[in-house]
């Protein structure tokens, strides 16, 4: 497909009908992305303000076969929200679309612009007395669209499900410029095709997702946290396995968390207040969230004591306050900027059945060390089997030295993923970083059902060429 740049005519054609404040000089910020693996091209940026203002610039785009790259918080991982090749395209970014269009508490909806941030609709719902329960380190620059358009997780999981279990309806422009009005309230809907779930974690492929309802659950009456260290991560899945039967749905987070994210933390970030002085090869970080006459704190004890007497538990600290609970959770939260500040020689989103997760962590360390001598840092989401599994340079060297192994270390993580039923992209999405592994591990019926409904929905290959699917 032969796709033509956002050049200086088609800037004039926009600025027919279309006022001229949504326009922008293109700033650095909408060509980077976090790991600074891609630098991205854009030939006009355009911030607009309403549904239709994103259909009349969409519209004008197929019209002459411009490339259109959504755009949110730019907080993505993979590389979806930048373009480094082909034509110079038009970069759509959402952030002025962010107003709560209505708030129905005891429908538990909200319905939100996709350009909200995440952290100010977490506070519209607690504004009402109601939860959003998506969370993410990103979540105080994230918006809301991206995070539909990928289908975030975060660590809320468990309890809660991914972005696609929090939408009952979208708002979205499609490929040719028409709105889709699907912005629903209703938990049940049969009538046809599911666009909403198609449109959420399509990545920006196949339309630009405007606004959203979204399902809101009570606050818990209470809460409660604790750090556990466990004896291995087999100890981790069977205390699991234990919280979940003594709590329920209770259990709102379960993190497994590894020496080496704590020794980078003592490394990078001394600030953050760890728990335990010597630390711990393993230990997991629980949150309950409970109603009314149950108390988290006894609730925890309890769990603790059984876990302790099966062998389960070897050691453990309970949150008495909000503020010890927040500084338990920190650890968890400034484990990635303590990687970012490393610098990983390769980073994998990956998810294992949560059984086999200690069978994949052993085998896992043994295939990377035919490689090379490396330090891994295995942490992340153990309750919905979600694992960042970031392999990093020795002590003292630079990730940069380690290029040559780059590609040879992801390929022998993502093989053994594969092998054992798991998945190489578990929350981040496939962006621009993954498409050759979608392409390695997918299965040939869904790769083949995928670029059919590309074709079909956007036949001129305009919306965000080059993600999840290669560009033709």
């Amino acid at each position: 497909m032969i796709l033509n740049p956002a050049d200086e005519s088609f800037a004039a054609r926009l600025r027919l009908v279309l006022p001229e404040d949504v326009f922008r000089p293109v700033e650095e910020r909408y060509l980077e992305e976090p790991r600074g693996r891609y630098h991205g091209q854009a030939g006009l940026l355009a911030l607009p303000r309403t549904v239709n203002e994103v259909s009349a610039l969409v519209r004008e785009a197929a019209a002459v076969k411009v490339p259109v790259i959504p755009y949110g918080g730019g907080t993505g991982l993979v590389g979806g929200q930048v373009a480094p090749e082909g034509p110079a395209p038009l970069v759509l970014s959402l952030e002025r679309m962010r107003a709560i269009r209505g708030v129905y508490p005891s429908e538990n909806v909200l319905v939100v612009e996709a350009g909200a941030i995440l952290a100010d609709v977490q506070e519209a719902a607690r504004s009402v007395d109601r939860l959003f329960p998506l969370s993410l380190a990103s979540e105080g620059s994230a918006r809301i669209g991206g995070n539909l358009a990928s289908n975030a997780g975060g660590v809320n999981v468990l309890r809660y499900g991914n972005a696609r279990d929090l939408c009952l309806g979208l708002e979205a422009v499609l490929p040719t410029g028409e709105i889709w009005h699907g912005l629903s309230r209703l938990r049940k809907d049969n009538t046809g095709y599911d666009l909403r779930n198609l449109l959420i974690g399509s990545e920006g492929t196949l339309g630009v997702i405007t606004a959203a309802s979204l399902k809101l659950s009570p606050i818990p009456a209470g809460t409660g946290t604790a750090m556990i260290v466990v004896p291995s991560p087999d100890a981790a899945v069977e205390l699991l396995a234990l919280a979940r039967e003594q709590l329920g749905e209770g259990v709102s987070a379960f993190e497994l968390i590894h020496r080496q994210g704590l020794e980078f933390l003592s490394e990078e970030l001394p600030d953050v207040r760890q728990p335990f002085s010597d630390l711990p090869e393993w230990v997991v970080l629980i949150d309950l969230g409970l109603v009314k006459g149950i108390d988290p704190t006894g609730a925890l004890e309890a769990l603790f004591e059984t876990a302790s007497e099966t062998g389960l538990a070897l050691d453990g600290v309970i949150a008495g306050s909000e503020a010890q609970r927040a500084e338990l959770w920190s650890v968890r939260e400034h484990i990635p900027e303590a990687n970012r500040r490393i610098g990983s020689v390769s980073s994998h989103d990956i998810s294992i059945p949560i059984s086999d997760i200690p069978e994949f962590i052993r085998k896992g360390q043994s295939r990377v060390a035919k490689i090379g001598e490396f330090r891994i840092n295995c942490f992340g989401h153990l309750g919905d089997g979600n694992l960042h599994y970031n392999v990093f340079p020795r002590f003292g060297r630079d990730r940069l030295e380690y290029e040559n192994q780059r590609e040879a270390v992801k390929q022998a993580v993502h093989d053994l993923v594969h092998e054992m039923g798991g998945s190489v992209s578990a929350e981040h999405g496939i962006g621009r970083l993954k498409t050759a592994d979608l392409e390695r591990y997918g299965d040939p019926a869904k790769l083949a059902a995928m670029r059919a409904i590309k074709a079909a929905l956007d036949p001129l290959g305009i919306m965000n060429p080059g993600a999840v699917l290669p560009a033709n």
